[in-house]
């Protein structure tokens, strides 16, 4: 099974309770399967009950990637979570163990 840090990488960040990834793609045929894979159901399912709130999946097609918002992600701040190493960046990188969509 590909994952999707086999056709992507991300850059990420948190602000308060919000984390923000960008998935890029890593080439530019790779474009379309980051685009079907990375829905905010997909997302949602992977994290489980750590998302509490929405994910939002915005496409960029000028930089062949999508900016992806998960509310209420890192049990209440990065500061204030007890999670271990619930940050933006852990977030992020754990986004690329999604499934990559069959067919690409």
């Amino acid at each position: 099974m590909k994952l999707l840090r086999d056709i992507a990488y991300v850059r990420s960040g948190d602000k308060g309770d919000t984390v923000s990834i960008g998935v890029l793609a890593s080439s530019p045929e790779h474009y379309p399967a980051v685009l079907e894979s990375v829905t905010p159901e997909a997302v949602k399912t992977l994290f489980g009950d750590w998302v509490k709130g929405d994910v939002e999946v915005y496409p960029m097609d000028n930089i062949e990637g999508v900016m992806v918002l998960m509310r209420r992600a890192l049990g209440g701040g990065a500061t204030r979570t007890l999670r271990l190493d619930q940050t933006g960046k852990a977030i992020g990188n754990g986004i690329l163990r999604l499934p990559v969509v069959s067919g690409h």
